[in-house]
């Protein structure tokens, strides 16, 4: 189902140019869509069908939902949502809600944790249902926050890469979504008439994580400056290395001069100079040193 509109064209073209850009799919490749309900990953979805459709690359798409246990899940209305687009669906139980409540302490964040349980069973199921790639649903405003993020409370200049080989070789994970912007995944899902279905985690919209006040304060700078989320988007493939302190990039047996040091002229001395200018002024005169005998 395609409604060749605006803005399905405008997402069209940015995802199709993030997939020629890092080189995210190949012929014959079966992706796995990790369809969680949520916007981004719906978005994802709807448009890889529309891409299906029309690129020259042959691949195929299986959507594969991970139930975190809780009970108020909708899993009936992903289930019908899939069947009615003709969409491959598989959805996986497991328990990692009731998992997470036994691991982590009162104080903590529970959505690192969540996401690497979850991570864990994609690569699990990927093998099950033979895909070749593993395509998530984070979109250019995840790429800026989680920049943000760590640089401000993590220490480190790192973002998420659009195309990433698993550890052991076994896995790839594409994020085809890494230019269109949260907003137009959210417009995309209302015209397309997707539903939205929240995930039941406690923590879910959780204006007090540090994600959330990253996010707000993305807003207003974009209000203040529009075309500011671009321009940090931008610079995550305009790195400078040699202007940054990392020794591992710019080590300093590197930076050393290649003149010899006593080539190199003292730096000249500046005293009070007793001299008089023009009109009786006084003037500070730069003294040379004395060559050392």
């Amino acid at each position: 189902m395609s409604y060749n509109t605006d803005l399905e064209a405008r997402i069209a073209r940015k995802t199709t140019k993030a997939i020629v850009d890092y080189d995210m799919i190949q012929d014959g490749d079966r992706i796995m869509v990790g369809l969680s309900g949520g916007k981004d990953s719906w978005a994802l979805m709807q448009i890889l069908h529309v891409l299906q459709k029309k690129s020259p690359v042959r691949f195929t798409v299986v959507a594969v939902n991970v139930d975190s246990g809780y009970k108020a899940f909708k899993h009936d209305l992903i289930t019908q949502t899939c069947r009615e687009r003709g969409w491959e669906l598989r959805i996986e139980h497991t328990d990692i809600g009731e998992l997470i409540e036994d691991i982590l302490d009162a104080d903590d964040t529970p959505c690192s944790l969540c996401a690497r349980l979850r991570r864990g069973v994609l690569y699990r199921v990927a093998k099950e249902v033979g895909a070749s790639k593993i395509a998530l649903g984070h979109h250019m405003d995840d790429f800026i926050e989680t920049l943000l993020l760590n640089l401000f409370f993590s220490g480190a200049l790192r973002a998420m890469p659009p195309k990433l080989v698993s550890d052991d070789k076994a896995h790839v994970v594409i994020r085809p979504l890494a230019y269109v912007g949260e907003d137009e995944a959210r417009l995309y899902c209302k015209e397309v008439a997707l539903p939205i279905i929240g995930c039941c985690c406690p923590a879910c919209g959780d204006l007090s994580l540090q994600r959330q006040r990253i996010k707000r304060l993305i807003m207003d700078l974009e209000v203040e400056h529009p075309g500011v989320k671009n321009s940090m988007l931008k610079a995550l493939s305009n790195v400078a290395p040699r202007h940054l302190l990392d020794t591992r990039l710019n080590p300093p047996a590197d930076l050393r001069a290649t003149v010899p040091l006593d080539a190199i002229a003292p730096p000249p001395r500046i005293t009070n100079g007793a001299r008089a200018g023009r009109g009786g002024k006084r003037l500070l005169v730069i003294q040379s040193p004395a060559p050392e005998e």
